[in-house]
This record gives C-alpha cells, sequence and structure tokens, in this order.
C-alpha cells in the first residue's frame, strides 16, 4: 500500500467514525426530544396507602397528562425504605425508572444502613412538604410543646417519647431535645416498628409522647384522642388555626417530611427538565392544592434544578448535625 492510499484509508476510517459518532448522538438526541415514548415506572419505597404513596400517586396522575405517557407507581417496601431507593439508584439512566421518596435517603446513610445519599441521584423536583406535629394523648398534663422540657426536668428518666429508629421521628426527637435544652440522657425513646404501631401506644397511654401529622393524626386530633402540642412550621396551619407553632412557642425549628421525585445518576438533564415541568404543571391545579393541603396536612413546595440541589444539602447537613446526639445501636 503506498503512502497515499494509506492516508486516503485512514482518512476515509476517520471521517465513517466521525460521522457514526455524529449519528449516534443524533439518534440520542432524537430518542430525548420524544421523551417519554412508554410508561414511566415510579418506584415508592414504601408499601400502599401511607402518606408517601398517596401524595405521588395523586400527583403522579396529573403529571401524566402532560407528558402524555402513563406514570406507573410501582411500591417497593422493604429494608428500610432503601430496597426501592437501590433498585433506582441501579437503573439505566433514561428516564423511564424515577424515584419518589423523602428524607430518608440521606438518613439511611446517617443510620449506617446503606453507603449512599442523595448524591447517587439526579434530583428532580421537590414537590410537597408534610408538616410535623409532636402530640400528647388527651390525658397528659402537657398542653403545649414549650412544657415538655420542664415535664422532663420533673421527671427525669421516667418521660417517653415514641419513634421508629432511624425514621424522620427519630430525628425529629434529637433535633428538639438539642432545641429545647433536653438532655437525651433524661428521657426514654421507645421504638416501633412502624405509625400505626405508635398510634396504639399513645392511644394506650404507653408512651408519653408521639410526632405525627396530618395524614397520620389528623383524625386523632379532631376528635380530641390526641393533643397537637405544636406545628413545626414557619406558619400555622389552615386547617389547625388555635394550634401555635414551635417558633411562636419560643422553639427556633420547623420540621417536614420533604417528598421529591429522584432519576439514575447521568439521566440526560433533557429527559430532567422535561419530568420537572410535568410536575410542575400538575402542582398548579388547584384541585391538586386543594387535597394536598387539606386531606393531607402539607404544602406545595415546588423546587427544581439548582434550588433543589440547594435545599437538599442544606436539608443533609440540618440532618447530620442532629445525628450527632442519636446511638443508632440502641
Amino acid at each position: 500500500m503506498t503512502r497515499s492510499t494509506f492516508t486516503l484509508s485512514t482518512t476515509l476510517s476517520t471521517t465513517l467514525a466521525a460521522i457514526g459518532l455524529a449519528s449516534s448522538m443524533a439518534i440520542a438526541s432524537t430518542a430525548q426530544a420524544d421523551y417519554p415514548e412508554q410508561d414511566i415506572r415510579l418506584i415508592i419505597p414504601y408499601g400502599p396507602g401511607g402518606a408517601t404513596d398517596i401524595l405521588f400517586r395523586l400527583i403522579s396522575q396529573e403529571a401524566e397528562k402532560t407528558l402524555g405517557e402513563s406514570i406507573v407507581p410501582v411500591n417497593m417496601a422493604g429494608a428500610g425504605a432503601t430496597l426501592g431507593s437501590r433498585n433506582v439508584k441501579d437503573a439505566d439512566p433514561d428516564g423511564y425508572t424515577l424515584l419518589g421518596s423523602h428524607d430518608t435517603i440521606a438518613l439511611s446513610k446517617l443510620a449506617g444502613t446503606v453507603d449512599y445519599s442523595f448524591d447517587a441521584f439526579e434530583p428532580i423536583a421537590l414537590l410537597t412538604q408534610t408538616i410535623n406535629i409532636p402530640t400528647a394523648h388527651a390525658n397528659h398534663p402537657v398542653q403545649s410543646a414549650d412544657e415538655i422540657a420542664d415535664y422532663v426536668s420533673e421527671n427525669p428518666g421516667q418521660v417517653r417519647f415514641s419513634m421508629i429508629p432511624s425514621s424522620t421521628d427519630h430525628f425529629f426527637w434529637a433535633q428538639f431535645f438539642q432545641e429545647t435544652g433536653i438532655d437525651m440522657a433524661d428521657v426514654r425513646l421507645v421504638g416501633y416498628p412502624d405509625t400505626g404501631e405508635q398510634v396504639s401506644a399513645l392511644m394506650a397511654e404507653e408512651v408519653d409522647f408521639a410526632m405525627f401529622n396530618l395524614p397520620s393524626g389528623g383524625a386523632f386530633f379532631e376528635d380530641g384522642t390526641f393533643r397537637a402540642l405544636g406545628i413545626a412550621h414557619p406558619e400555622r396551619l389552615e386547617s389547625m388555626p388555635d394550634v401555635a407553632t414551635l417558633r411562636e412557642q419560643g422553639i427556633e425549628m420547623d420540621h417536614s417530611t420533604s417528598r421529591g421525585i429522584f432519576a439514575p445518576k447521568g439521566t440526560p438533564q433533557e429527559v430532567i427538565d422535561t419530568i420537572a415541568n410535568a410536575y410542575e404543571q400538575a402542582l398548579e391545579n388547584e384541585e391538586v392544592q386543594s387535597r394536598i393541603e387539606n386531606e393531607f396536612g402539607s404544602v406545595v413546595r415546588f423546587l427544581a434544578g439548582d434550588d433543589y440541589q440547594a435545599f437538599l444539602d442544606e436539608n443533609e447537613a440540618a440532618l447530620s448535625a442532629a445525628a450527632e446526639n442519636i446511638d443508632f445501636q440502641n
């Protein structure tokens, strides 16, 4: 082969390779532009019927109208909500497998259950925040959250707080104790496997206090079985206007369960933007907003892009600070 022939052959090969690469990029770009072209699986790492499940189903049903394809909720409970998150983390980053979850992603890492946190995913959008409420049974002498510290001081080692180990309420109480100056050595944290068990325990007066919200405790607040001691939010809830916020009681603390949508790492930005837009449109529906606020004691809070990433960073930092006061072995 002469030098000119070799050069021509090499140039031709390079050109063909470049054409192939350009074609592949064009196909990928077209595929992203046409997204979605099939049903999208939304993995919910909890069983059916809870607030997380119901809220994601409600909003996704509206979001799929914008997408033009179905969003199919798939309940994948187990391993402390990490079975579902791991499934999405390891899925193809094509936009057809998503995760609907909340703070538990970071909580699981802080508790040592898994070795990944929010940074293992592409955050798409924050959708809602469910406001948490410290609660006592109706016969308890404590009438408001700002009386809890004095009650503990008067009964050291005897006051019982229910919680699900390594879950949102475990961190809630750790933060609450820190803000109110309660020594964790002076309280008894009683672990339960789920919220239903906590409800039963408080009804039976086996514990003094629990952390609930309107989805889990609303009916009991309404019939007087439980007493709401404060609202962990800057503003009072419309459905409970007579219950003061923690801040109004001098406790500088807000606390909520923040639910959002995540995708596998590497999902194209165009796909992420398409999904975020669909959920933003869904949350503008007044009927959806009304149900979120009135039925589920939650607030609509849509954040996407850099705003959502900043929120997750700040949230994880606060949880990490609370984790310093938690002994996850007990």
